[in-house]
């Protein structure tokens, strides 16, 4: 690719990316509040929304799945101005969101108490946790549908309404659980009742305003009357894969943590710290890059562009690779400095610090995996990140690290290769799907299926 092509992409692909990578770092800001202010009531509400927010992730994993279904649909439809499939496709998405919500809601009011129990917490985390968690899943509907609404703008290459839209969201959520958790300003203190209630006003707050936007006409993509059965079921094939990823990889945080508490406990807070360092300062980045692969790929599909959408691919790539790899870089250097603002703990302090540097070492592959993986979801190819994803977790994740730290007795040191090795060897497996796989060609036949293919 020539030096001018290049430079143009990287200018498209930062102008997508940034009101991605703001709304990422809102996001996380918030997360962080909630932590924060829950810290303040007693360790059992902390462990309490640690443990629901284990199976908080199910409903975002779907609303991710199925809003990687639907950015695939909607950036390709936007790019063969197929503009009536594309809003049946995004319809379609937003209406599965809202279905696939319901079962969470009705576990949330009846076993919210339970799911907490069953994982060793003691009545009154259990108690706090089931609380929160059925709050918090009242709303799973609405989490998913803003979700894939804020992916269906994505696809279609507005970037800037979801941000406006998240940015303000998370903004009540965050002054929502200081008052209402910490009973300022009048209002009673409600504690994690409190912080749960922010948390679900935000998650409806979002999709109303997303949903309203687009039935007014102000963003590129609106609703349809559902009527092709073959765009659901391309948004089933292409999501499937994304959902199952998802999944995957939440089931496997439980025997990796646990591996890691049998080495000790500051090992596992260390692990957090390292953890938390690391999707603070490249998270955003990367998911940035990844939505913006996705649009550029999946937008030259449509325009009938194969060729084109690979260079962009690519050009993506290196872009990650250039900033999130310098970043990873300077991580590993300034480690120590980094870990000190999480906690003093002497010794959690130097186990944190090595697990930070292997997340820093970890940076390169790890963007291009992601980046790879939204410019392959651009092309309805969601198999090929899932493979990777699975092999890597259980080739390194887990057998690395327990092999190695247990077999053969290393400890700790096993667990910092497994992370470098999961996604060293899923980056190799979405490189070589991108660069052999016949997404392009897949991405075409299902176009011209639902009748969405460029002149």
């Amino acid at each position: 690719m020539e030096r001018g092509r290049l430079y143009a992409v990287w200018r498209r692909v930062l102008g997508l990316s940034w009101p991605v990578m703001v709304e990422q770092t809102v996001r996380t800001a918030m997360r962080t509040t909630d932590i924060i202010v829950t810290g303040l009531f007693s360790p059992a509400a902390i462990a309490a929304i640690g443990l629901a927010d284990l199976y908080s992730r199910f409903p975002l994993r779907i609303g991710l799945g199925l809003g990687g279904g639907a950015i695939a649909l909607s950036s390709q439809d936007t790019g063969a101005d197929a503009t009536a499939n594309r809003d049946e496709a995004v319809t379609q998405a937003i209406l599965l969101g809202l279905v696939t919500g319901i079962p969470f809601v009705l576990f949330g009011l009846s076993f919210g108490y339970e799911a907490l129990a069953i994982l060793g917490a003691n009545d009154t985390v259990a108690s706090l946790g089931g609380t929160y968690l059925a709050i918090v899943f009242a709303t799973a509907p609405a989490r998913q549908v803003s979700l894939i609404a804020a992916r269906s703008l994505q696809g279609t290459g507005d970037t800037r309404t979801p941000m406006y839209v998240n940015v303000v969201s998370n903004g009540l959520n965050i002054v929502g659980s200081v008052t209402l958790g910490l009973g300022l300003f009048g209002v009673p203190r409600y504690e994690i009742v409190g912080v749960g209630v922010a948390t679900a006003f935000s998650n409806v707050f979002t999709a109303v305003v997303l949903c309203a936007v687009m039935v007014a006409g102000r963003t590129s993509a609106g609703f349809a009357r559902p009527t092709n059965p073959v765009i659901a079921r391309q948004l089933l094939v292409v999501s499937a894969p994304r959902v199952l990823e998802g999944f995957v990889e939440t089931f496997a945080e439980f025997p990796f943590n646990a591996l890691l508490l049998g080495f000790g406990t500051e090992v596992n807070a260390a692990f957090q710290v390292g953890r938390r360092l690391y999707q603070q300062v490249t998270g955003p980045l990367s998911r940035g890059y990844s939505v913006a692969a996705s649009v550029v790929v999946g937008q030259a599909l449509g325009d009938g562009d194969p060729e084109g959408a690979r260079e962009n691919g690519y050009a993506t790539a290196l872009l990650g690779l250039v900033t999130v790899g310098t970043i990873g870089l300077v991580l590993v250097v300034a480690a120590p400095l980094f870990v000190r603002i999480f906690t003093r703990d002497p010794v959690t302090v130097g186990y944190a610090v090595d697990f930070a540097r292997a997340y820093g070492l970890a940076a390169p592959a790890l963007v291009t995996f992601v980046v790879f993986s939204g410019g392959l979801q651009g092309g309805s190819e969601t198999r090929t990140p899932f493979l990777a994803r699975v092999l890597g977790l259980g080739v390194f994740f887990l057998g690395f690290s327990y092999v190695v730290g247990v077999v053969l007795d290393y400890g700790v040191i096993g667990a910092y290769g497994g992370i470098v090795g999961y996604y060293g060897l899923a980056a190799v497996v979405v490189a070589l799907g991108f660069w052999y796989g016949d997404w392009a060609d897949r991405a075409a036949r299902m176009m011209a299926e639902r009748g969405s293919a460029a002149d």
